[in-house]
């Protein structure tokens, strides 16, 4: 007789008021197997995992683990019953050490009055070893995002699970240390363990997954083996319709004249950084994470530091002494940490989209307007296409796409000249990467500087019209038409790349 699925999920359905998020959903997932979860945000994924893993209560439908119905009724019974989950957002206690992190399930469960640091922390080494250099002495609010990103996925690993939920685990992961835990993911499954895995990234489905589901509007719409469907078939499916490019044309004949240009910018992250922006084009910064792409944006535009350099905009040297300062002068920076940094969650739309000048929105008096804030919401909303069931609704409710809809309107709100885009996409569906790649594009056209940094190689290649390449806090060299390719960008992106190539500025 044929084995019984490891998990199978049949005819679930959840509502939350009015909405529904899941209507008959179903999956399966064999021993030994990775699977794809794929679907645009809002698709019903989030809702499904996190019935599986207990924490949300199915109203209708059936749970079965080795072809056994089951109940899981709290995140708890589901770790009993060998189900781990790595959720996208960290949970992680940033106070605490690494090592009380990663056991922190078990030490809750110890009855032993004191907890042995030096051998948790040794063990703790062990865990992480095949997956970063991290000491588990330090606070895990020390670490990169994507060093807690790891942290979560050792987390999980210690956790004895057959059945091991990764919703997009490599977001904030360089493409070594995903990698690293790829090769982890397969020797789980030749154990036995089998594997959901949630992503956007059709390289990584077709690299490294056996099947894959595709979900839309709370609905199955197919499941097939990774090599009997094409990336295009399985985004057709997400979408509901055809997308016949993932990317807007390039930009049209020559370009126009310099927006920004900077000179020597230099920091201790980063020196003499030089390069110039040109009215209709995207231009992007490529490099592994920790290169300093980021140091540099946020460097230039006095977010943090104190970046020595000249920086002239549309043809006249400015001096920017502070953020608010680069604010008023109309360059702006879109943090790659929405959540954190990007938007207010538990604020409404029109707030969020008024925070960064609020005389734009007040009256005499200094009071805000609420109706001219709406008004302004309303109005740059419509040109990002923006859905919502109102501007008061809170951002928190949003879906990621439309989360990031809302961190660019705050930017387009003081009418920048210049926007750096910090990982503009990240988390956020097929189908809404589409609409914010078109969105910069038209901003392009407009005669907005947009400058994208991206750790996605296929977006800064289908995206932009050049593409610096930042190694080791320098320029490494620039790439643009023909020369532009994944093989040229990853070459100059490894150190020692810029001496061997002889290039450089």
């Amino acid at each position: 007789m044929t084995a019984p699925p490891l998990l199978e999920i049949t005819d679930v359905r959840k509502s939350f008021g009015a909405i529904r998020a899941l209507d008959g959903a179903k999956f399966e997932l064999r021993p030994g197997e990775i699977h794809a979860l794929a679907g645009e945000n809002g698709a019903g994924k989030s809702t499904l995992m996190n019935i599986i893993d207990g924490i949300l209560q199915p109203d209708a439908g059936e749970i079965r683990i080795d072809g056994r119905p089951v109940r899981i009724d709290s995140p708890a019974t589901a770790q009993r019953l060998g189900i781990g989950f790595v959720h996208q957002e960290i949970a992680l206690c940033a106070e605490i050490p690494v090592a009380e992190n990663i056991f922190m399930a078990r030490t809750a469960q110890s009855r032993r009055p004191f907890v042995d640091a030096a051998a948790m922390a040794a063990e703790a080494r062990m865990v992480l070893a095949p997956l970063a250099d991290i000491d588990p002495r330090l606070p895990a609010g020390r670490l990169s995002i994507g060093q807690q990103q790891l942290v979560e996925i050792a987390r999980a690993l210690t956790l004895d699970c057959r059945i091991l939920i990764l919703d997009e685990p490599t977001a904030a992961l360089t493409e070594h240390e995903a990698g690293k835990l790829f090769a982890i993911m397969r020797d789980l499954a030749r154990r036995g363990i089998g594997i959901i895995f949630i992503s956007h990234r059709m390289v990584e489905i077709f690299g490294v997954c056996d099947r894959v589901t595709v979900m839309r509007d709370g609905r199955h719409i197919l499941t097939s083996p990774t090599d009997a469907i094409s990336p295009e078939g399985i985004v057709n499916a997400m979408v509901g319709r055809r997308i016949d490019s993932f990317f807007p044309p390039r930009m049209q004949g020559a370009a126009g004249p310099e927006i920004l240009r900077v000179e020597g910018l230099s920091d201790r992250r980063f020196r003499d950084v030089s390069f110039a922006l040109r009215a209709g084009e995207i231009l992007g910064f490529g490099g592994l994470i920790g290169a300093g792409r980021s140091e540099i944006a946020r460097g230039l535009t006095r977010l943090e530091g104190a970046a020595r350099g000249r920086v002239w905009l549309e043809g006249r040297e400015v001096v920017l002494r502070d953020y608010a300062d680069s604010i008023a002068r109309g360059i702006v920076y879109l943090s790659e940490d929405r959540k954190g940094d990007g938007v207010f969650l538990d604020l409404s739309i029109a707030a969020n989209v008024s925070a960064l000048n609020l005389r734009l929105v007040s009256g005499r008096l200094g009071l805000i307007d609420v109706q001219a804030e709406a008004a302004q919401a309303e109005r740059i909303g419509r040109t990002l296409k923006l859905k919502a069931a109102s501007m008061a609704q809170r951002v928190v409710a949003l879906s990621g796409g439309n989360q990031q809809k809302v961190a660019l309107a705050r930017l387009l709100a003081v009418r920048p000249k210049v926007i750096f885009l910090d990982e503009p996409t990240r988390g956020v569906d097929v189908g809404a990467k589409a609409e914010i790649h078109a969105i910069l594009r038209r901003l392009a056209e407009d005669g907005v500087g947009i400058v994208v940094i991206s750790s996605e190689l296929p977006e800064l290649i289908g995206l932009c019209d050049r593409v610096l390449v930042v190694c080791e806090g320098r320029i490494a060299g620039e790439l643009a038409g023909e020369a532009l390719s994944e093989a040229a960008i990853m070459t100059l992106a490894a150190p020692g790349a810029r001496a061997a190539a002889g290039a450089g500025r």
